[in-house]
């Protein structure tokens, strides 16, 4: 029985979603659903999903929003769908498979073998022996941005934006979930925060329960929807993040400095 889902919204996607891909994920990891988000598509992406859903029903939902709410919001949506069915565990995947699914197991055995994590998070780390092909620009503002997420954390995190992460399920995942995100880019790190709030609270150290994951393939899909200028973006919206929960952070940074 399929204990793990994968949220993976989508927004006019219908030129790069290949069901057979999708499909043959499934078939590779018997633990794995679907659960699509459409996220107020104006193409034909409903009936893509649809013909991806009626070849596999049990292990394949789809979720429409009606109106295009933003990255943020279909995934939340979806999440919180999810959690209704109680999987063990529940993340997002791009729907551009960016980050293969095989991948997915990797993520998996890492929960099964570690039973204190938390969360994975897929890290696009260039390695000898995996494939990852990403743009130059990107990658030199990804580590930029990194750094930036990094210092208001109080967190050495190398890839926040890797579109590919896998948490626990738990009261503390539903919680930060519970409400919408404030960030319709970022939201990965308002997401961060939430949780570390909550483990904060009940005396857990993030870096203990957050482990990521070297991805072996990863590589820039045509057709991304987030343009240099909505990166620039990003970093005000970190801002806006840090000041809004300022309090968990600064509390983090006390009982860092304490310890």
């Amino acid at each position: 029985m399929a204990d793990t889902i994968l949220i993976v919204p989508c927004f006019n996607e219908a030129a790069r979603l290949t069901p057979e891909v999708f499909l043959e994920g499934l078939a590779l990891e018997p633990r794995l659903a679907l659960h699509f988000v459409d996220d107020g598509s104006t193409d034909s992406t409903a009936e893509v999903l649809e013909a991806i859903r009626s070849r596999n029903p049990e292990r394949v939902f789809v979720t429409s929003c009606g109106r295009n709410r933003g990255k943020s919001e279909a995934v939340r949506r979806g999440v919180l769908a999810a959690l209704e069915q109680g999987p063990t565990l529940v993340g997002y995947w791009d729907a551009d498979l960016a980050t293969p699914l095989p991948e997915v197991s990797r993520f998996i055995a890492r929960f099964d073998a570690r039973e204190h994590v938390q969360v994975v998070l897929g890290s696009r780390v260039r390695l000898l022996g995996h494939q990852i092909k990403r743009k130059a620009s990107r990658h030199i503002f990804g580590r930029g941005f990194a750094t930036v997420v990094s210092t208001m954390l109080s967190l050495h995190v190398y890839d926040t934006q890797c579109g590919s992460k896998l948490f626990r399920v738990g009261p503390e995942l539903a919680a930060a979930f519970g409400e919408p995100f404030m960030s319709r880019w970022v939201f990965d790190v308002e997401l961060l925060v939430r949780l570390m709030g909550a483990w904060e609270a009940a005396g857990v150290e993030a870096a203990d329960v957050i482990e990521e994951l070297p991805l072996l393939s990863w590589k820039d899909v045509a057709g991304s929807k987030v343009s240099m200028f909505d990166a620039v973006k990003a970093i005000g919206e970190v801002a806006a993040i840090g000041q809004r929960y300022r309090r968990v952070l600064a509390a983090r940074r006390a009982h860092l400095s304490y310890d």
